[in-house]
């Protein structure tokens, strides 16, 4: 089995506003998966990006949600996972970057290394994630290329390998020249987009050069790719896959600038599927039996149907349509008979995957985040944990006839990991935790747009919460004299719920035997 080689599923990650979700279109355009650009910008019922289907992001113009996208160029398979750019969604994206192989990294021009782009790459540096750099936004006043190819290999401790570099920058802008296929991309017409004029070159030194870009900067082009030459390591695919170097393209994604030669760098150089780790052993691509796990579940991505959709990353085998796979969560074997690939919000069932694929499985709460699944049940892929809640909060219902609904509205959600839900030993009021702020309003939002539930928060008299474990008799003393802070999870995990950061480590300092852990797995 080989089809797995030709698999690239990798994410983009970036600040917001770094133009993620912009970029994600014309990936989508290049790749044949849809066929007008500019939903984003576009106005009326088309005002959004094709990955943004809920209600409160087409709304803010931002992403809350990791999406997933299949599309094919030129015999190869990608699988692109957008995420949210916001860092109140980390644990989404957290969980969205175990299930790829590589990341696209965006950088605005002006702007350069921002803090959640900072974030984010930590994530994939924990995990040996590769990376190619996209410098958005060329086209625009912006900083210049060697500062922000300088900053990027100072901030990230990473080798900068420029691929591609830009002809003039804003105003002065008059192409891309790709360094590695010596081909020129440039604008034509008043409106500065890119109308497909490529010119193939055999150099810096080509003579046509002179007849397609300015003297000025023709000059600056040659001058500043010789420094570069000089400046920056080459680029090395292996210190890429290894995540020691990134190599680094120039581009304007609005105008659909060097998307072309990003996408043909992803072929060429990003990995196929990896081996995933798990317990007993890591999960090589290769193994015969089918092998996957759940990263994400969501809810009422068609609310005519009331769906939901469990996202799974495939690590090995040949999955067939039909065939029955065992979750951790309860053991029992189920059949899929429905598993489904996505194209943006176009969806068509899947009869065959393989590793690096993403496939959705509908299902009615059997599945959660954090599953495995395979056919023999004897393996447990490992690294997908719930985050600590940073904010808590109380919530109350306008209507108190619809307390059952609301239970089963904030189950589906924890479900999802859009919030975490814990039922306190003292007292009646669920309490919700969440990571950040922008989650509250997706929670009240989503509450009244698909549950016809109406309900506002109030402040809890606790901060944050930590999972406890120890010896069963310390723990149980524990929870005796601590009752009014107590809680469980939806597991029936015991949980501390602490009123700041300081009483989570003065009381771990009072019970050093007993753990205060700040993530849990499944």
């Amino acid at each position: 089995m080989t089809q797995f080689q030709e698999r690239r599923t990798f994410a983009i990650i970036s600040h917001p506003d770094a133009g993620k979700t912009t970029l994600t279109e014309k990936l989508l355009l290049f790749g044949g998966a849809i066929h007008l650009a500019g939903q984003v910008k576009a106005r009326g019922q088309a005002r959004r990006a094709r990955s943004d289907w809920m209600k409160i992001e087409q709304q803010r113009g931002i992403s809350v949600t990791s999406s997933v996208m299949t599309f094919e160029r030129e015999g190869v398979t990608f699988n692109l996972l957008d995420t949210p750019g916001h860092e109140d969604f980390s644990e989404d994206t957290y969980r969205t970057l175990t299930a790829v192989d590589s990341a696209v990294m965006v950088i605005d021009a002006a702007r350069g290394i921002e803090a959640q782009t900072r974030k984010l790459f930590e994530v994939c540096r924990l995990r040996s994630v590769p990376i190619i750099t996209f410098i958005n936004k060329v086209d625009r006043e912006g900083r210049q290329p060697f500062e922000l190819l300088d900053e990027i290999a100072d901030v990230l401790a990473l080798d900068v390998a420029p691929m591609t570099w830009p002809a003039g920058m804003g105003g002065q802008f008059e192409g891309i020249y790709d360094l590695r296929d010596h081909r020129l991309l440039q604008p034509t017409g008043g409106s500065r987009e890119y109308g497909g004029k490529v010119a193939q070159l055999s150099g810096l030194d080509d003579p046509k050069l002179a007849e397609l870009l300015s003297a000025d900067a023709l000059a600056r082009l040659q001058e500043e790719t010789e420094l570069a030459e000089i400046g920056y390591a080459p680029f090395d695919e292996e210190a890429y896959r290894n995540g020691d170097l990134t190599p680094v393209y120039f581009g304007s994604a609005l105008k659909q600038f060097g998307v072309d030669s990003l996408i043909r760098s992803l072929a060429a150089f990003a990995p196929p599927p990896r081996p995933q780790p798990a317990e007993p052993e890591p999960v090589e691509p290769s193994r015969d039996e089918v092998t996957g796990f759940v990263f994400k579940v969501q809810a009422n991505m068609d609310p005519n149907h009331r769906d939901r959709i469990a996202f799974m990353r495939l690590c090995s085998g040949t999955f067939k349509r039909g065939m029955k796979l065992t979750p951790t969560g309860h053991g029992k074997p189920i059949s899929v008979h429905s598993p489904i690939l996505f194209f943006a919000q176009d969806r068509e069932l899947a009869e065959e995957a393989y590793p690096g694929d993403i496939i959705g499985i509908p299902n009615h709460g059997t599945l959660r985040v954090g599953d495995t699944m395979s056919e023999k049940a004897q393996v447990r892929f490992t690294g997908l944990p719930n985050f600590a809640p940073e904010i808590l909060r109380r919530v109350a219902l306008k209507d108190p006839t619809k307390t059952k609904q609301l239970r089963k509205a904030l189950d589906d959600m924890a479900e999802e990991g859009v919030t975490q839900v814990f039922y306190p030993e003292i007292g009646a009021n669920l309490v919700i935790g969440v990571v950040g702020q922008l989650q509250l309003e997706v929670l009240i939002s989503r509450l009244e747009a698909e549950y016809k539930v109406a309900a506002g928060l109030e402040m809890a008299p606790f901060e944050t919460a930590r999972w406890i474990s120890g010896d069963p008799a310390r723990l149980k003393e524990f929870v005796e004299i601590n009752r009014s802070a107590m809680a469980k999870d939806r597991d029936g995990n015991p949980v501390f719920m602490a009123k700041s950061a300081w009483e989570v480590g003065y009381v771990a300092e009072r019970y050093p035997d007993i753990t205060f852990a700040a993530t849990r797995e499944r």
